[in-house]
């Protein structure tokens, strides 16, 4: 059979998994709803969480992203994988001692204001429709090369999926369903790494293989390799970088304490019914992820060389049907400037080559002449990355309308009745966003989820630490930074990135050479250092608050 063929068997097999759960799972409270009615055992919550957390900046775009950077591509490693840490041991614990499972409910009790609350809520939907756009345009591009159709379409279909399980399931149905999409695109992402690095240095294990000699006896190592066909080539060696120190700091920082303040995540912890679970569910979760963030240094290690042996000083004729297919969905673009039929691909003025980052690991089996069926199977491991995560901040996106603006500041008498009916209808309008989004997206899917991360950074980190370990910060100083924080990262985001402020200004017009996936540390910090000048300004928080900050830190079990 071929690629598109399997590509259904195995697509369609993953939805029916999907839409089943949902189905078997469907939420008939708002408890169940919002958190899963805290029935999830650690295991599940685990695997639930890495899906959760391995979105397809994940899967699809960072292998691809450090395969053009190199060394660059070094901070999405650091920066997701610390920040991960940072979340689980320095916030995690505390929230689910105070027990309000959305970030706008934490700030707007403990700021004891709706001013809060509100400015809570816009700063979440703020990252999580920004967050989501990535993940909309990962499913736009894998159904656009696997099952050929436009991306628009694409987009679509994977709307309607989301739609699906994420509005007649809620966190339980979301919940169960990721746990069956972490087993797919670990599976999906594995396999094809162990065919590889088998192929290319005969060592079994991806992680070994990165640093091991080429299997052809010319007892050169792979990384060797790269680097002197990276510089043959004009571009940077794949081992040396061209950021400066500072930016990577920042894009790093940002990354980080940005996933610290991510709401979909968050909620993750409030799932299981004691603390202790929602302790084991952090290590188990932290074990999934490890084992794919250690492999994709590898993985784009492998497709960055196999790319440049197949595509570099070849006839554009004899290209394999991958580079004509991938070429066909606009991803990759070729211009012969010299009409001599051979591609150029390299980083001087007479480059004929474009290549999107994001194609990197769904042709790197293609590219590998894998069997068809490990060319599926990535595909719906794409699909699982993107759709699981959009998943979760979708039911951030309902929870933050129907429980934090609806029920707790314009109804707070409204029935459970209706306030599941309005998170459904929220979630409903949030796709329909989220798909636009997916259609139109800023840039490609790391970039844009990078994004949203400098914005939790900016917004939430420093309102959760400060509301977490300082009893003097009050409701003034929290919302004040909170404005400014995210104020700022939007300016530098449309006038550095989106060019919504007029024509792009170059690099060298970044605000201290800080590029803008690096600015939410920028902002962060005025958000610290306008909240704690504003609070101690004004007046201390109520003794009540004070109480409770001092309560959050009790060790529960």
């Amino acid at each position: 059979m071929d690629v598109q063929t399997w590509t259904y068997i195995i697509v369609g097999i993953t939805f029916l998994i999907y839409i089943s759960i949902a189905i078997w799972s469907k939420a008939s409270s708002t408890k169940e709803f919002y958190i899963a009615g805290k029935g999830v055992s650690p295991l599940a919550n685990g695997m639930a969480t890495a899906a959760d957390w391995m979105s397809a900046a994940s899967f699809i775009s960072m292998a691809g992203i450090i395969a053009f950077a190199g060394y660059d591509g070094s901070v999405y490693l650091m920066g997701w994988t610390g920040g991960y840490v940072l979340l689980a041991l320095l916030l995690a614990p505390y929230l689910r001692k105070f027990g309000k499972f959305t970030v706008p409910d934490f700030i707007g009790e403990r700021y004891y204001s709706n001013r809060a609350r509100l400015v809570a809520v816009f700063c979440a939907l703020a990252v999580s429709f920004t967050y989501v756009a990535g993940q909309m345009r990962g499913v736009g591009i894998v159904f656009s090369r696997f099952l050929e159709i436009p991306i628009e379409s694409g987009v679509i279909v994977g709307m309607v999926i989301v739609l699906f399980y994420a509005v007649l399931g809620g966190m339980k149905g979301i919940t169960y369903t990721q746990v069956a999409q972490y087993c797919v695109l670990i599976f999906a992402f594995m396999v094809p790494a162990f065919f590889i690095s088998l192929q290319m240095t005969g060592n079994f294990i991806p992680q070994i293989g990165m640093g091991s000699q080429i299997n052809d006896g010319s007892g050169i190592y792979l990384l060797e390799k790269l680097d002197l066909l990276s510089k043959d080539l004009g571009f940077n060696e794949y081992t040396s970088g061209s950021k400066s120190v500072f930016d990577i700091f920042c894009i790093t920082l940002a990354l980080m304490v940005g996933t610290a303040g991510l709401p979909h995540v968050i909620v993750r912890f409030f799932t299981v019914k004691r603390v202790s679970d929602a302790r084991k569910s952090v290590g188990l979760a932290l074990l999934f992820i490890t084992i794919l963030y250690t492999t994709a240094p590898a993985v784009s290690v492998f497709s960055k060389l196999n790319l440049i042996e197949t595509v570099s000083e070849k006839e554009y004729s004899m290209m394999p049907d991958w580079f004509k297919n991938w070429e066909n969905t606009g991803l990759i673009t070729y211009d012969d400037k010299n009409n001599d039929g051979i591609i150029n691909y390299n980083n001087y003025e007479n480059n004929e080559l474009i290549i999107d980052n994001d194609i990197m690991v769904l042709a790197n089996p293609e590219i590998a002449n894998l069997p068809a069926w490990v060319i599926a199977l990535v595909a719906a491991g794409g699909l699982a990355a993107a759709l699981s995560t959009a998943a979760g901040l979708l039911l951030v996106i309902s929870t933050s309308v129907s429980n934090d603006l609806v029920k707790k500041i314009f109804m707070p008498n409204i029935s459970q009745k209706r306030e599941l009916l309005i998170a459904r209808i929220s979630s409903f309008f949030a796709v329909i966003v989220a798909g636009y989004f997916g259609i139109n997206p800023p840039g490609f899917v790391a970039a844009v989820v990078a994004l949203a991360f400098g914005l939790a950074a900016a917004s939430f980190f420093p309102a959760i630490i400060l509301g977490i370990f300082s009893k003097r910060i009050n409701k003034e100083g929290a919302i004040s930074g909170m404005i400014v924080g995210i104020s700022l990262m939007l300016y530098y985001m449309a006038k550095f990135k989106l060019g919504w402020l007029g024509p792009l200004p170059p690099s060298s017009e970044w605000w201290f050479g800080i590029s803008p996936e690096g600015f939410g540390s920028i902002a962060m910090l005025c958000n610290f250092l306008i909240s704690i000048v504003v609070s101690y300004l004004t007046s201390p928080p109520p003794q009540k608050v004070v109480q409770l900050v001092e309560d959050i830190r009790i060790p529960e079990n």
